[in-house]
């Protein structure tokens, strides 16, 4: 009896133990992919599940998040017969994960060949210097016939990136030189082009200043002329008013005598050779002596 009891203990626990390692927790960012006799069952999703012993069995966890492969480097050979070594890396994610287990034995090792055939095939319409400046290109189509191609397999490619573009050593240094001659000739340009700029504003400096000094003469030579002129005008008043006055003392013919020998007195002060001498001078001077006296009684008046 005791042996009874301890034999169906024994079964108890076998079959508690395989019907507890059946029990499967899937997490959130995986699918299992479920065979029930060797065939196709079911996908598993977020959650707990129980796994028939030795009926049911998981052939593949799939991870559903993006996932990122970074291909070794690859020979490449450009239009112009220019051998490179370009290494490029694939992100993609598993859209389908039952065409991710059946539809390709290896999904990893199908996308490197398949990257791998799609760069030589694109390079190999380039020359170098567009495979050098075409990057964006180059991962735009690698990605639409990768896309393209991983859809049977339950892959969807994100996106592709060139990681680096390696040409032969003498073309590298070949494009050193360029470079450096490049960069030596834009340096040459721009100390030409300052020095040109440089020479334009020293002769439109000393252009403007020479018209404004002549503009400051010009305003000086007006202003001189102005004042003179002024000068002229005030005296002219002057000499205006004083005949006035003299007219008024009734003494016109007397004003012209003494005018004449003013004129007379300017002659004799200037630099002319020759001094004409009128006839009448006698009279005159003795006009200015009645002049002289009239003024006189008038003051005494």
């Amino acid at each position: 009896m005791d042996l009874f009891i301890i034999i169906l203990v024994l079964i108890f626990l076998v079959i508690t133990i395989i019907l507890v390692s059946g029990i499967r927790v899937v997490n959130q960012t995986k699918k299992y992919i479920v065979e029930r006799m060797g065939a196709y069952h079911k996908t598993w999703g977020v959650g707990i599940h129980w796994l028939i012993p030795f009926i049911d069995r998981v052939v593949g966890q799939v991870s559903l998040k993006e996932q990122i492969k970074d291909f070794e480097p690859q020979a490449v050979i450009t239009k112009d017969n220019v051998t490179m070594q370009i290494d490029t890396i694939v992100f993609y994610q598993v859209t389908d994960p039952k065409l991710y287990v059946y539809g390709v034995e290896n999904p990893i090792l199908a996308i490197e060949s398949l990257s791998a055939t799609t760069l030589r095939n694109i390079i190999g319409d380039l020359d170098l210097d567009a495979t050098l400046t075409s990057r964006d290109i180059i991962n735009e189509k690698m990605r639409f016939i990768l896309d393209d191609a991983t859809d049977k397999w339950g892959i969807k490619v994100n996106r592709v990136e060139v990681k680096n573009i390696m040409p032969p050593k003498d073309i590298r240094e070949s494009m050193e030189k360029q470079m450096r001659a490049e960069r030596e000739r834009r340096q040459t340009i721009l100390i030409a082009e300052g020095e040109k700029t440089a020479k334009i504003l020293e002769a439109e400096g000393s252009s403007q200043s020479i018209i404004l000094k002549a503009e400051a003469d010009m305003k000086a030579k007006v202003l001189q002329a102005e004042g003179e002129a002024e000068s002229i005008r005030l005296l002219k008043i002057a000499e205006a008013e004083s005949i006035r006055i003299i007219r008024e003392a009734k003494a016109d013919e007397a004003v012209l005598k003494i005018k004449a020998y003013e004129a007379l007195a300017k002659l004799a002060d200037g630099q002319a050779t020759k001094i004409i001498v009128p006839s009448n001078l006698a009279e005159l001077a003795g006009t200015v002596t009645g002049l002289v006296e009239t003024t006189k009684e008038l003051k005494t008046k």
